[in-house]
Formats: structure tokens, C-alpha cells, sequence
């Protein structure tokens, strides 16, 4: 899936000069005990005037288009003249030290003007490690961008430009839970660098997740053309109101081939809001969970495969509160239909800590309702945030307790214990050795790291050499140093 980056109105069809609309006429009535008999067949009307021939999105397109603007990223990096080593445990293991270049590497995607005071928001992939961010307006006119928010999990970001008092457009936020399948949308953004460009399609498809992006992307599905440099911009219905981010496309080639995706408006509401709260605080459901399979929905007597069937369920979390159990399966979330772990968990985090929503939930063949209170993952224990400094295998990194706030911010198990890379610097050990965000520290010559505290004291006191043993994606990796 390529990142890159719509909502709509019923529309008239003109066809050779006619205006065409399918109307269901009144039942007719016959005989007493007669069946009652429905047609459904098209009228066919002549346009009244050049309005009704001359159907269009421009009067939209010219209030919502000074909203969207383009985001310049440019960021210097680090890499070997041979990229076959690039990965350093390679480098390690066979004793290379590739020759670095510094290398000038440039993004451009959109924004949104979400706010007139200049705050805009686009795609965290579009400024992720850039060093200069300049925003240029439909106008022309240029700004030296700061980053307000930047969350991987959403890959949303939060850009703000100061506008010396200046109000600037605005694109006011839709319901983006109120679009259907077959709703015209328009996106707009800067593909391939060409200038501010408007296409036209439909909602092909709601509720798509995508397996390898972050529990809490959960995309709008559009056929409207979508390229490179789109990511970050509007979608937009044709009211003129922000349905969604366009972020990526499904591509063989790079290019359209009318399937884009798009952040729903609900869940960037929502990343706007911890833009000014000091982070976005996302609550949870206290449970973990897998699709129903065919295989599933029969022995539990389902019907059809459908639902979230829980494995874990966290003591004392919203889930366990409303007496759920492992092996029920959460069916629906105020209304609408939850199939795997990123629908429930994007239903959740539309909502605010202490808010309440309604599942329906099977449980032991049974259908029930449940109310389940809203609260944000505990950060016990606590997280401990550290960088580790002096001479060792780690420096560089940032490093903390694990505990389900952090693990959901990971995307790793609920109930996942110990010491996590959080973050690793470019210039630091760390880095050099190939330390990865999620990779659990699980030892220093064979004592167990538990907790910050313990880590830094193995690693200070290792005196030149350190056996390290690493938790990544379920495998257990070792390395020695000795410096």
C-alpha cells in the first residue's frame, strides 16, 4: 500500500440532453384480494434551464480549495554508498563499516486548514523526521511550519503557521460516521507536485483496516483519483464538509487505479483536540481479540462470520467491568458493525475517557447489550521514560516500563512486561546496533532486566562487555559487545 491519499450528495444524470430520475410511483390499486402491484420505471423530464444542465461542484470547490495547502518536509540523513548494508546486525556479524554519505531527503504531500488561526492538519508520514516543514498556501504565500502533534499511531499530525493575526480558511469537520457506500466525494491535494488539484468519486467502501498499519487506522475506501502528494489532503463532501484525510493508495505502479484511502474525520476530530490538550489520550477497551472466522461463527452458532472474539480480557478494564469474559464475541459498537481489533478499538477512540458506549456482544450462544465506561489504559507500572547515555550498546535510546498505555501505543500484547525501546537516536549506539521501538530488553549478562531502574544499573556496571538478550516480534535475538 502506497501512502498518498472523499464525501458525498445524490446527483442527477444528464444524458443526451435529457435529465433522468427514477421515481417509485403510488400502488395501485385493484381488485378487492388482488396482490397490490409496484412499478419502478425512470421518468424522463427536459431541463428547465441551464442550471439543471450545468451541474456542479465549483461554488464547493471554490470555498473549501483555499483550505488545502502543500507541506514541504526536507530532512538530511545517514546512508551507506551500498544499500545491501543497511541493516546493522549485518554489519555487525561480519565485521563491515560502510562508508555513510549524507543524503538530502525531501517530502512533499497537503494540509488542511482545520483552524483560522493556522493550525492545519496532514499525514505524520509527510513531516516524520523532517527538519524544515513549510507550508505554501493556495495563494502563494509560504510559512515556516511547527510541529503541534505528530502521532505514528493515527499517522496524523498537527502543523501550526503563524499568520500574524491573520484568519485564514477553514474546513469545518463532517460526521464521518454518516457516510454510506455510493456518496460522491471530491479530493483535494497537490499530486506529483503539479498544483492544486480537485478529482470526483464515490465512498467505494467504509470500515477498511489494513493489516499492517496501527490498531487505530481504520480508512474510508474512495475510487476518486488519488496519487503521490495527495497524502494529507481533503476529502471532502459535496457540502463542503471534511470527511476524511486522503493518506494512501493500493498500487502495483505507485499511480491511481481507484482504490484510496482515507482517515476518517471522526478520528482526526479527535487528534486536532490533543494537538491543544498536550497529546492525544486515546481510551481503550480493556480487551484484546481476533476475527470470527467461518470456522468460529459455526461452533459458536453464529450464522455468519462477524464480531470480535475476545482472548484476553484486562482485570478490571472497561470490558471486565461490563462483564465480559474470553470467548465472547463484541458483535457491535453503538450501532456499527466491529469485524477485527482496529474496528473496535477506532470505535473507542472517537470517544473521550469516561464516555459510555453500547455493544452487543454473544455470549455462550446468548445476545445481549452491555454499557461499557470508558477509561484510558493504566501506565502501571510507571513508565519511567529514560535515555540512556554513557558507553554502552543502548545509548541513545529512550527506553520504559512496559505497561498497557505503552503497549497499546506499541501496538504490542496487553499484558507484555518489562523494558521497551520507546525510541532510538540516529547518532547514538543504539542505533548503530540496530535497535528497534519495540524491542524489549531482556537481559544484561544473563540478569534479568526488569524494570528501568535494573537496566541501567546492568548496563553501567557490564565493564566493557555486555551479553544482551532482545524480545522482537516474538523472537528472541542476542548480542555481544565488547568496547
Amino acid at each position: 500500500m502506497y501512502r498518498s491519499g472523499l464525501i458525498g450528495v445524490a446527483a442527477f444524470v444528464v444524458l443526451a440532453g435529457a435529465l433522468y430520475s427514477v421515481t417509485a410511483p403510488a400502488a395501485t390499486a385493484k381488485k378487492p384480494g388482488a396482490a397490490v402491484e409496484q412499478t419502478l420505471a425512470p421518468s424522463r423530464e427536459m431541463p428547465r434551464d441551464m442550471r439543471q444542465v450545468q451541474l456542479t461542484f465549483a461554488p464547493v470547490v471554490r470555498r473549501i480549495a483555499p483550505a488545502v495547502v502543500n507541506v514541504y518536509s526536507r530532512s538530511v540523513v545517514q546512508a551507506p554508498v551500498n544499500p545491501f548494508l543497511n541493516d546493522p546486525f549485518f554489519q555487525r556479524f561480519f565485521g563491515l563499516n560502510p562508508q555513510q554519505q549524507k543524503r538530502v531527503q525531501q517530502s512533499l504531500g497537503s494540509g488542511v486548514i482545520v483552524r483560522g488561526d493556522g493550525l492545519i492538519l496532514t499525514n505524520n508520514h509527510v513531516i516524520q523526521g523532517g527538519q524544515d516543514i513549510v507550508v505554501s498556501l493556495n495563494d502563494k504565500r509560504e510559512f515556516k511550519a511547527k510541529v503541534q502533534l505528530a502521532d505514528p499511531r493515527t499517522d496524523l499530525a498537527v502543523l501550526k503557521i503563524d499568520t500574524k493575526g491573520e484568519r485564514l480558511p477553514a474546513i469545518e469537520f463532517g460526521n464521518s460516521d454518516a457516510l454510506q457506500v455510493g456518496d460522491v466525494v471530491l479530493a483535494i491535494g497537490d499530486p506529483f507536485g503539479v498544483g492544486q488539484t480537485v478529482t470526483m468519486g464515490i465512498v467505494s467502501a467504509q470500515a477498511r483496516a489494513n493489516a499492517d498499519a496501527s490498531n487505530y487506522q481504520f480508512f474510508i475506501q474512495t475510487d476518486a483519483a488519488i496519487n503521490p502528494g495527495n497524502s494529507g489532503g481533503a476529502l471532502v463532501t459535496t457540502d463542503g464538509k471534511l470527511a476524511g484525510i486522503n493518506t494512501a493508495i493500493l498500487s502495483p505502479s505507485g499511480g491511481n487505479i481507484g482504490i484510496g484511502f482515507a482517515i476518517p474525520a471522526n478520528l482526526a476530530r479527535r487528534v486536532v483536540e490533543g494537538a491543544s490538550a498536550g497529546g492525544v489520550h486515546f481510551p481503550w477497551a480493556g480487551a484484546d481479540g481476533q476475527p470470527v472466522t467461518s470456522e468460529i461463527a459455526n461452533a459458536m452458532k453464529l450464522g455468519r462470520p462477524q464480531g470480535v472474539l475476545l482472548k484476553t480480557v484486562y482485570p478490571n478494564g472497561p470490558a471486565a467491568q461490563a462483564g465480559l469474559h474470553t470467548g465472547d464475541v463484541i458483535v457491535s459498537v453503538d450501532g456499527a458493525d466491529v469485524d477485527d481489533m482496529q474496528s473496535l478499538n477506532y470505535r473507542v477512540a472517537t470517544h473521550k475517557a469516561g464516555d459510555t458506549v453500547k455493544a452487543k456482544v454473544v455470549s455462550d450462544g446468548h445476545w445481549r447489550e452491555v454499557t461499557l465506561k470508558l477509561t484510558l489504559p493504566p501506565e502501571s507500572p510507571r513508565r519511567n521514560s529514560t535515555t540512556i547515555g554513557g558507553r554502552n550498546p543502548l545509548a541513545g535510546a529512550r527506553v520504559e516500563n512496559l505497561s498497557p498505555a505503552v503497549a497499546l501505543d506499541l501496538q504490542m500484547n496487553l499484558f507484555a512486561k518489562g523494558v521497551v525501546v520507546r525510541s532510538v537516536a540516529g547518532n547514538g549506539f543504539a542505533a548503530r546496533y540496530g535497535f528497534q521501538p519495540g524491542d524489549i530488553v531482556r537481559s544484561v549478562n544473563g540478569r534479568n532486566a526488569g524494570d528501568v531502574g535494573q537496566l541501567k544499573n546492568l548496563l553501567d556496571g557490564a565493564r566493557g562487555h555486555w551479553d544482551l538478550v532482545i524480545e522482537r516480534a516474538g523472537r528472541r535475538l542476542s548480542l555481544t559487545v565488547d568496547g
